[in-house]
């Protein structure tokens, strides 16, 4: 998961107010029941200690979504007053929940937030193609292109002139697929599609996937319905899961290298919070592993305003510049660094036990440990 959009969060001291709404119910009696969510999230909020304005935002920002579409969920981030983000979510949480805490909840959304990749679905056909995206959010619409349109279909007769006219349409076909592998490649391009899936008959998905740039091609399936079938939607969806799935086991796979250590006998992995703590005051955090219910998840550490400013414990925060240290979650001590740092992060929750990371945090290092 790409950190880069949670770098609002980090340019403010906090505490900060983290919310995630459930809004995948949809009833008549929903606006009602929203409202009183919303009041239930202040009370909790005041009880944890938040200040009066900061609690206001979120009343006011969810008292916004009672009438909201919102096929999931919204996180809500809010510190001194204000909701600094508040990105949709592509999976609903298990209910509604409110935490105030010196640095954002930001764990959750690796679950919430980061398995939704983007997919780019080429309908395809003689002529041309007309592009869709789709996402765990929904689907819209994403330009198309027009080939030429004549000739386009064959005869069936011998006759010389009409077995000229039909290299004529083989020509017109060979074109139009040119053309729509170009228009597909660009809007990959534009839209950073994680996924592309090409929609059609046989020949014509094949034709463009062959014309493809290799680094979309690489990234492109084809469908085996077509355009009106019923079930096209449900293969799109496992081929997205099928993405997601390959994507973590392929970094899981390189954690799992990592972990072996070179001639000299140095790994680029560690695990555990002390090697996790001391990688992250270094900024060597490549990607960050996490498991969400791991016991090292919750477990505290001790943080100052800038995010190579964590300690295991107290009394080490000292010597790191920040005299009133407060205490946060492992995970969103770590997250935080992981994202100021450029580090990516992966939720690990469906993993085969034996490549979790030890206490469910791990992390891949941009280099290695210098030899003593």
């Amino acid at each position: 998961m790409d950190l880069a959009f949670l770098q609002p969060l980090y340019e403010r001291p906090g505490p900060w107010a983290s919310v995630y709404a459930d809004t995948s119910r949809h009833t008549e009696s929903t606006p009602e029941e929203r409202s009183l969510i919303a009041q239930d999230v202040y009370r909790q909020l005041a009880e944890q200690g938040a200040d009066r304005n900061t609690g206001r935002a979120v009343l006011n920002a969810m008292e916004e979504l009672r009438h909201s579409t919102e096929p999931l969920g919204r996180a809500l981030f809010a510190a001194d007053g204000e909701v600094v983000l508040d990105p949709p979510l592509a999976a609903a949480p298990q209910g509604t929940r409110a935490t105030w805490a010196a640095l954002p909840h930001t764990a959750p959304l690796l679950e919430l937030a980061g398995e939704d990749p983007l997919c780019l679905v080429a309908y395809v056909d003689r002529r041309g193609a007309r592009f869709e995206l789709r996402g765990a959010r929904g689907s819209e619409q994403a330009g198309e292109v027009a080939g030429r349109q004549w000739p386009i279909h064959r005869t069936r007769t011998a006759d010389w002139s009409e077995r000229h006219f039909q290299l004529r349409v083989e020509d017109t076909w060979e074109h139009n697929a040119g053309e729509i592998a170009q228009a597909l490649a660009a809007q990959q391009e534009e839209v950073r599609a994680d996924l592309v899936v090409l929609v059609g008959d046989d020949r014509e998905r094949r034709s463009v996937h062959d014309k493809l740039p290799l680094p979309v091609r690489e990234i492109s399936v084809e469908a085996a319905h077509g355009a009106g079938s019923r079930l096209l939607h449900e293969e799109v969806e496992r081929l997205r899961t099928a993405h997601v799935r390959a994507r973590a086991a392929r970094d899981l796979e390189r954690f799992r290298a990592a972990r072996a250590p070179d001639e000299e006998g140095r790994p680029s992995a560690v695990e555990g919070v002390p090697a996790l703590v001391e990688a992250a005051r270094e900024h060597r955090i490549a990607e960050l592993l996490v498991r969400p219910d791991g016991p090292d998840a919750h477990r505290r550490v001790w943080v100052g305003g800038d995010p190579d400013q964590v300690a295991v414990r107290r009394t080490e925060s000292k010597p790191l510049g920040e005299p009133e240290p407060r205490p946060a979650r492992a995970d969103d001590a770590l997250l935080r660094s992981a994202a100021v740092t450029g580090a990516t992060a992966l939720s690990v929750a469906s993993a085969d036990p034996e490549d979790l990371p030890v206490g469910g945090l791990g992390a891949v290092l941009r280099w290695r440990e210098p030899a003593e």
